[in-house]
């Protein structure tokens, strides 16, 4: 996974240097600015048990800002923020190996540097009794759900 480039983004950036659980690094550029999905699409996202997207919409490319052939064998984790707490993914991947739905608000980081809020919804799917990925369903978050994961994040 490349680091962000300046060239994609819009506007003034911050950086973060990402340390993620597999070893790698990755350095990502953010800005504060803010792209609310629409009204009554969902992003669907599917991945192997890895975290490795598979499979995504339409919807999914247009709010990450990537084409689908730079998401695609990419780990999902492409799209964390620097504000989201390791502690919600870590919660999220205990839930589902435990084959049990994971649900919470996740502050997604765009190719552009922007970012987009979505509540999530995660679950194992298994074929003939095992985990064979994991599929993701997000949906537009309110805006009073939102500051309060944004007050609550802080405190992980």
């Amino acid at each position: 996974m490349k680091d962000m480039m300046p060239d994609n983004i819009s506007g003034e950036y911050q950086e973060h240097l990402f340390s993620y659980h597999d070893g790698t690094q990755r350095k990502a550029l953010f800005t504060n600015i803010e792209t609310q999905l629409p009204e009554g699409r969902l992003i669907v996202s599917r991945t192997n048990t890895d975290g490795i997207i598979i499979d995504v919409n339409q919807p999914f490319i247009e709010m990450s800002a990537y084409h689908k052939d730079e998401l695609i064998g990419q780990p999902h984790y492409i799209l964390r923020h620097p504000d989201m707490p390791a502690a919600a993914f870590s919660d999220l991947w205990k839930m589902v190996q435990q084959r049990n739905k994971w649900h919470g608000y996740v502050k997604n980081l765009r190719k552009d540097g922007g970012f987009y809020w979505v509540y999530a919804t995660v679950i194992a799917n298994i074929r003939k009794g095992d985990i064979t990925g994991f599929t993701s369903v997000r949906r537009r978050a309110s805006r009073a759900k939102i500051n309060e994961a944004e007050i609550l994040y802080q405190t992980l």
